[in-house]
Order: structure tokens, then C-alpha cells, then sequence
């Protein structure tokens, strides 16, 4: 496994002052980091090792959580189309097929994958919010004709990554014993 498969773990705390804007996306970024360190560093065996009875895999969470971020920066904040391979699979006819196909991937596609994601996610917040604060209303049509506000999409972004970062937690643990809170800082 090369230094570059294994997710960034910094962790970068804001002042204990900080604005609404940026304590939530530090929130955001602490999830991610605890995430990554959930899932780093391990091999195809580590990363596609089920606990039963679920069948749910590190591997499918990085896969999932991919999906999740390009969905919510395609759907949410751009509405622009989705990015490969998202927009060649057939949700309908196969809905879990993120979770199925995780194994099938080598763990350098499955970190590069959350990766860019993550960094697309990054880019689209960042230019949304310098263009405006967390009440900007996003590109999601839920049918009411009140789009919900960039708060929103914010916090349930971060609630999505709270629920899976419980679940990578078991996870890990049960393929190599790591536990704890937050990943190592460097000093």
C-alpha cells in the first residue's frame, strides 16, 4: 500500500470562538478525518472483510461515502451531472450497487475514489460560501418549491458521515483491533 492510498487524518481545530460557517465544516472535516482513519491503510482482504451478520465492508462504507459526497455536490450544490461512475450505473435496477461492487475494487480505487470526492465536496463548498452564507437555498428540487438552505445539506452531510463513522468504527476494529476517537496528530 503506497503512503498516497491512505486517506488525509489531520485533524485542524478551529478557535474556540469560531463563526456557525466554520465550525460546521470543521465538524464535517473531524468526521472525515476519523473516517479515513477508519478505513486507512488497509489492504483488499482488510477493506472487503464483512461482520456478520451484516455484510456491510470498509470498503463499501469509502465506496458509499463517495457516492454520498458527489451525490450531494451534483444534486445539492452544483446541479451539475453526476461524475464517473455514477452516471453509468442504473441506481433504480440495482440500488445498492456501490455496497455490492466495493469488493471488486482495488483499496488505491476505492481511497482515490472517496478522495476525489471529498475534494470535489471541498471545492463546491468553498465557492458556494464565499458567494454566500449558510442560508443560500441549494439546487435540491424536493418538490415543496422551498429548496432546503445550504445549512441544511451541511449538516445532513456531516450526519450521514457521524452514522457511517460509528459503523467503520466496529468495523475496524474487528479486522485489526484499532480503536479510539480521533487518528494521531502529528505533534
Amino acid at each position: 500500500m503506497t503512503e498516497d492510498a491512505v486517506p488525509e487524518t489531520t485533524i485542524r481545530e478551529p478557535a474556540m470562538t469560531a463563526g456557525e460557517v466554520e465550525m460546521l465544516l470543521f465538524a464535517l472535516e473531524r468526521s472525515r478525518a476519523q473516517f479515513a482513519w477508519k478505513c486507512g491503510g488497509l489492504d483488499a482482504a482488510g477493506l472487503s472483510r464483512p461482520h456478520p451478520p451484516s455484510t456491510m465492508t470498509l470498503g463499501g462504507l469509502l465506496k458509499h461515502l463517495a457516492l454520498v459526497e458527489d451525490w450531494t455536490t451534483a444534486s445539492k450544490l452544483t446541479g451539475q451531472p453526476m461524475f464517473p461512475p455514477w452516471n453509468t450505473v442504473d441506481f433504480d435496477a440495482d440500488p445498492d450497487w456501490e455496497w455490492r461492487t466495493a469488493a471488486e475494487d482495488s483499496p488505491e480505487e476505492l481511497y482515490g475514489l472517496w478522495r476525489g470526492a471529498v475534494g470535489r465536496s471541498r471545492a463546491a463548498w468553498g465557492a458556494l460560501l464565499a458567494d454566500g452564507g449558510l442560508d443560500q437555498p441549494s439546487t435540491l428540487d424536493v418538490g415543496t418549491g422551498t429548496p432546503p438552505n445550504l445549512r441544511r445539506v451541511l449538516v445532513d452531510l456531516h450526519d450521514e458521515y457521524a452514522r457511517h463513522v460509528g459503523h467503520a468504527d466496529l468495523l475496524r476494529e474487528a479486522v485489526d483491533g484499532l480503536v479510539g476517537e480521533d487518528p494521531p496528530q502529528p505533534s
